[in-house]
């Protein structure tokens, strides 16, 4: 079986298969998945730059595997957004604006101020406090990055973060709608918080309430919760506004 190596969003290294041998189709499956992982960190990690182009050979090459799970792969993020098939040319990153980020904002605001509001009056389910700790401990790991200004590993953290506490208070279908817009969200914001520089760089600029907002939905404190997670809107969109005006 052939490898190749693929960077993770935290810098560290992992294996990825190639398409020889063992169940076929599982092996390509899997693979498709593991590509579009990596080619979404590439993304996110401001590798890929918006508007850049390239086409099926090349990621093919460069990840040492078929055309085929390439294909798919760069099909999967184009439906998700981060995409845009470009017609006898291959693909490009999807280039979002300022304006698409104060709308993905404005989407983000009227789905999670429902999550939330009748916190108080559920029944509180063992299973849910008992998976709200390692929701938790996720959300401590995404506050060390953002006070250390540490973008590349905030963004992992903090998406799963939010994932796995949509669920627990969301439905399924939202939580899935959520973490989409979430990740076109840091995708449109990398590429103006990529853009500060100097010893300091983002240390202390970036959101790091996700400790605070477990501590209130533990308390189903729900009137805490959403405070803390307008704040953070708030400071998302005015953080990005801002550099973009620089």
């Amino acid at each position: 079986m052939r490898q190749t190596r693929t960077r993770t969003r935290r810098g560290t290294q992992t294996t990825m298969p190639g398409t020889g041998g063992g169940n076929g189709a599982v092996t390509r499956s899997t693979l498709r998945q593991q590509l579009a992982d990596a080619l979404r960190d590439e993304v996110l990690g401001g590798r890929l730059q918006p508007g850049q182009e390239f086409t099926v050979k090349e990621i093919a090459e460069q990840y040492g595997v078929s055309a085929t799970p390439v294909r798919e792969a760069l099909v999967d993020l184009s439906a998700q957004g981060l995409l845009d098939a470009v017609q006898h040319r291959g693909f490009q990153v999807h280039e979002y604006s300022l304006d698409d980020y104060r709308h993905m904002v404005e989407a983000r605001i009227l789905v999670t101020d429902g999550m939330f509001r009748r916190l108080g009056e559920r029944k509180v389910d063992p299973r849910a406090a008992a998976a709200l700790a390692g929701v938790r401990r996720r959300g401590e790991e995404a506050r060390r990055a953002a006070t250390a200004g540490d973008l590349d590993i905030l963004i992992g953290y903090d998406l799963r973060f939010w994932r796995e506490l949509s669920i627990l208070f969301g439905n399924p279908y939202l939580a899935d709608f959520l973490h989409r817009l979430r990740v076109q969200a840091w995708v449109c914001a990398v590429q103006f918080l990529r853009r500060v520089k100097g010893p300091d760089g983002l240390k202390g600029r970036l959101w790091a309430s996700h400790t605070d907002l477990v501590d209130a939905l533990t308390r189903r404190d729900a009137q805490t919760a959403q405070e803390i997670i307008a704040a953070y809107d708030a400071h998302s969109l005015d953080l990005v506004e801002r550099l973009a005006a620089e």
